[in-house]
């Protein structure tokens, strides 16, 4: 880019950027803690042209304003803009994705998928979609995702209460697991071989291709990708996917998406 930019992933827990370093979000602080946190991560803004952020919704992503009640509570309204404090502001560009549109663009760009219908599910403490038509992501009027997964019929619940980092904790301890592991170390558990923690990632593939099964016909997926913290071990889920989605090409969404996303914002190009 030829402009001054500052790229910011904004997430529950770390605010990061393009330049590796993490600060502290904040997302369940005061007011005056969440603005300082925004504006350390933003730093010296001298000749600043840009500022482009990805963060998770409920986020109005044209007026750029909170809409959080989860977490960012404290600003509920307000505009991402006006907490930055920057007095030359109005000389900034704010440009905002979701936190699920702006890696799938990325990859777009990437993985060469212009000419391909893809899409994205990030797995972590939620469950995040997105997808794009030949390269376009697909949004909804304020820029969210056009359409959504997580609430999807599943079981006696919804897709989210499986497929998500507490889903496979409570599958784990409702077979007589150990409640006190994260996903993260059952996932450990299962490539070390422990049966229980394999079905119970096995399982989670399983419902979700049941679901995506019928998706992925209808949007004439080429491609899909993961990301997010329980997506780090797709070779433990993938092949029930494999089984159902058949041609459909699967992987893991490339590292640094999320900024290569947020930088086409500012070069009009993909």
């Amino acid at each position: 880019m030829d402009m001054k930019t500052i790229l910011l992933d904004v997430g529950g827990t770390f605010i990061k950027s393009a330049g590796g370093t993490q600060i502290p979000s904040r997302s369940n602080g005061s007011r005056e803690e969440i603005a300082h946190a925004l504006q350390k991560a933003i730093g010296p803004a001298d000749g600043l042209e840009g500022i482009g952020v990805s963060i998770p919704g409920p986020f109005d992503y044209n007026e750029g304003r909170f809409l959080m009640k989860h977490k960012f509570a404290a600003v509920y309204g307000e505009r991402f803009e006006d907490l930055c404090n920057l007095g030359q502001s109005r000389k900034i560009q704010f440009k905002y994705l979701h936190d699920v549109n702006a890696p799938l663009l990325g990859a777009v760009k990437m993985l060469g998928l212009q000419d391909c219908n893809a899409a994205l599910i990030t797995i972590g403490t939620g469950l995040g979609f997105s997808y794009a038509v030949r390269g376009s992501v697909q949004v909804s009027y304020n820029g969210s995702p056009a359409f959504s997964l997580w609430n999807r019929p599943c079981k006696d619940g919804i897709l989210e209460d499986v497929v998500s980092a507490r889903g496979i904790c409570a599958a784990y301890a409702r077979s007589g697991g150990d409640i006190s592991l994260s996903a993260k170390e059952i996932s450990q558990r299962a490539y070390a071989g422990e049966q229980l923690a394999l079905e119970v990632y096995g399982t989670m593939g399983s419902c979700l291709a049941q679901v995506l099964q019928d998706l992925a016909r209808k949007l004439e997926l080429d491609v899909l990708l993961f990301g997010g913290q329980v997506s780090s071990s797709l070779s433990l889920f993938e092949k029930p996917l494999r089984d159902v989605l058949g041609p459909v090409w699967i992987e893991a969404v490339p590292q640094g998406a999320v900024f290569e996303g947020l930088s086409s914002l500012f070069t009009n190009k993909l």
